[in-house]
This record gives structure tokens, C-alpha cells and sequence, in this order.
């Protein structure tokens, strides 16, 4: 049995964001509890180089909407990267899933040949798209969710492997 790119990014995303929202709840429910400053924990990173919290769920939706957007070329939504609280990160999360689980199977049709540019230079990087998928936006999603869990899991939140794995389908 063969898996389409459908079934390699939508699904995939879907789930890795709503894992996202999940560790969210769980780290507004620590801050809430504990007596925490929510700006604390939002702004927390687990290095000086390293994005903090905020930004690592930013970039979390932004890998998942501009991949889908790459390979299925429906325009994703844009936002401003000015979410300063967990009610406003969750509302990110619910409107990227809302974007990405409105693409369908036949959205997505010759999507691993379709030719994907990054320009982040000057001569840009050229994949096909199934090899954008699992060389790049798969790998780069699944940092970024992982940076989430870390750095709240450093911070003392109490999550675990489960929470990061999510639900079993």
C-alpha cells in the first residue's frame, strides 16, 4: 500500500497542531495554578539562541500552513506573529488546523512532483515536493512541536512522552 501526500501532510499536520493545542492547555493550567505570570512562561526558551515559547508555536503553524500551501498551492492565511497570550495562540492553532484540514485529497494531486522554492538565499533551494515533505517540512514541523514540549517540560509543566505522541487514532 502506497501513502499519498494527502495522508502525509494533512493528517499529519492536523494532529502534530492539535498536540500543540493540547500542550498549551496543559502549560495555561500550570501557569494558572502555580500563580505564574503568564509572559514567563510564553517567553521561556531553552537556550539564549533559541526561540521561546511563543515563537516556537508561531513557527509550528507557519511550517504547517505554508507547507500545505507549497504543495497544494491554496494561498494559506497569514499572520502577524503578534500573539502574546495563550488564548491567543490557541486561536493560531485553531485557525491554522481550520486552514490546513480544508485542503482536500484532490488539492493535493501531483503534489510530489511539484516544484518547490525556498528563497531564503540568494539562489534559492529546489526540491520536488515529496522530497520538500519528508526532507524539510516534516523534519522542521516535528522540531518545533518537540521545542514546545521541551521547553515547557523544562519549565516544570507536568507533560510527558504521551502528551507529545498525542492520541492514537
Amino acid at each position: 500500500m502506497s501513502v499519498s501526500m494527502y495522508q502525509a501532510t494533512i493528517p499529519v499536520f492536523v494532529r502534530g497542531l492539535r498536540v500543540v493545542a493540547n500542550l498549551l492547555e496543559k502549560a495555561q493550567a500550570h501557569v494558572e495554578q502555580g500563580g505564574i505570570v503568564p509572559e514567563i512562561l510564553l517567553g521561556a526558551q531553552l537556550a539564549p539562541d533559541m526561540l521561546n515559547l511563543t515563537a516556537q508555536v508561531q513557527r509550528v503553524s507557519d511550517t504547517a500552513k505554508m507547507s500545505v500551501e507549497r504543495l497544494s498551492t491554496i494561498p494559506a492565511p497569514r499572520f502577524e506573529d503578534n500573539e502574546a497570550s495563550f488564548e491567543q495562540l490557541q486561536q493560531r492553532i485553531a485557525d491554522t488546523i481550520a486552514y490546513v484540514d480544508g485542503v482536500n485529497a484532490g488539492q493535493m494531486a501531483g503534489s510530489a512532483q511539484r516544484e518547490v522554492v525556498l528563497n531564503w538565499t540568494d539562489e534559492g533551494k529546489r526540491f520536488n515536493g515529496d522530497d520538500y515533505l519528508l526532507g524539510f517540512a516534516l523534519p522542521n514541523f516535528y522540531f518545533h512541536v518537540a521545542m514546545v514540549h521541551a521547553i515547557l517540560r523544562n519549565n516544570g509543566v507536568s507533560i510527558g512522552k504521551l502528551d507529545y505522541l498525542g492520541p492514537y487514532d
